[in-house]
């Protein structure tokens, strides 16, 4: 696969003084900041592009304020940092859009039925892990905002990893862990569900552990949502080391928070983060509708350089007219 082919692989160069095209603003010790300067519903040049690419490296999940895109600007927008895959490869797109998926606060209804088990590190994930190349980032923009409530949650995998013991780092980073689309713990499948997953079944085996290759960072490949189980250890075994690894990486400490309001748009590095989708929200009478895009990723490699295989489904391609 070449660089070109990838969202975020190898930019031409990473400027390292202080950005000229845009205003950075960290919320938090390890992650997430906020961008003021550039117009996003018009083209962005070459430098403010690797400007906003630089501070997505450091800061994992950059956001911008006051940014009110059509669907049209969002895929110009996106296109500008990648290749636009399919808006889901399972639950579909928008219509005229395939590369926009929709975020409306009951999309779950026509999945699952049953209360979930929930645990600290439930509904966390990294966006399409279950593919052998999960797509590199995501661009998620709000539309409609409830007053109050909704806000999501990302965490810094690559602080989680360091976070960890040296020893249980060594044992980790020789571990890899099956990753697949299922329903929440308690939950059962729709018939719904259960069809578009026949039609587009994706499973992969990811290493624990993946290097990012721009930064050399390993960052805990973990996806509480989708990773089932450990290759290689007993169920056992395999549930206490992902639990343990689940709530860790979890930690308040590697985390920001975000408030969403109309026009918000949040991007983030889907290699070395995971966000949590708010819980409050069906507690509320307010509607909650947003837009993602996801761009074209890698296949992770491994701190042995062994790369992720897939078990079941092709790879995640770049949205042309015959994917949709």
């Amino acid at each position: 696969m070449s660089s070109a082919a990838s969202a975020l692989a190898r930019p031409a160069a990473v400027p390292e003084a202080a950005p000229r095209h845009i205003s950075v603003h960290p919320l938090t010790g390890h992650i997430g900041a906020e961008i003021e300067g550039p117009d996003l519903s018009k083209p962005l040049d070459r430098e403010a592009v690797e400007e906003i690419r630089a501070a997505l490296l450091k800061w994992k999940v950059v956001f911008f304020r006051d940014q009110p895109l059509t669907h049209a600007q969002h895929v110009t927008l996106a296109e500008s940092f990648g290749a636009p895959t399919i808006g889901h490869p399972v639950f579909g797109f928008v219509e005229d859009y395939p590369q926009v998926y929709s975020v409306a606060r009951n999309r779950f209804a026509t999945r699952h039925v049953g209360e979930p088990l929930i645990r600290p590190w439930t509904g966390w994930h990294t966006d399409v892990t279950a593919a052998v190349n999960p797509p590199a980032a995501s661009i998620l923009r709000g539309v409609e905002i409830p007053p109050y409530g909704g806000d999501t949650f990302w965490t810094n995998l690559a602080v989680a990893y360091d976070g960890l013991s040296a020893p249980l780092r060594g044992f980790i980073d020789t571990l890899r862990g099956v990753h697949a689309f299922s329903p929440p713990e308690g939950q059962a499948a729709t018939d719904d569900f259960v069809a578009k997953n026949r039609k587009r079944p994706l499973v992969s085996e990811h290493p624990l552990v993946r290097v990012i290759p721009e930064t050399g960072e390993r960052v805990l490949f973990v996806s509480p949502s989708f990773l089932k189980s450990i290759t290689g250890l007993s169920p056992r075994e395999s549930q206490q080391i992902l639990e343990l690894l689940f709530e860790h990486v979890t930690r308040p400490e590697y985390t920001v928070r975000f408030r969403w309001q109309p026009g918000s748009i949040a991007f983030w590095d889907n290699r070395t983060t995971a966000h949590l989708a708010p819980r409050d929200i069906y507690a509320l009478d307010f509607d909650r509708q947003l837009y993602r895009i996801t761009l074209k990723g890698d296949v992770p490699v491994g701190v042995d350089g062994h790369a992720s295989t897939a078990i079941e489904g092709e790879p995640l391609d770049a949205f042309s007219a015959g994917t949709a």
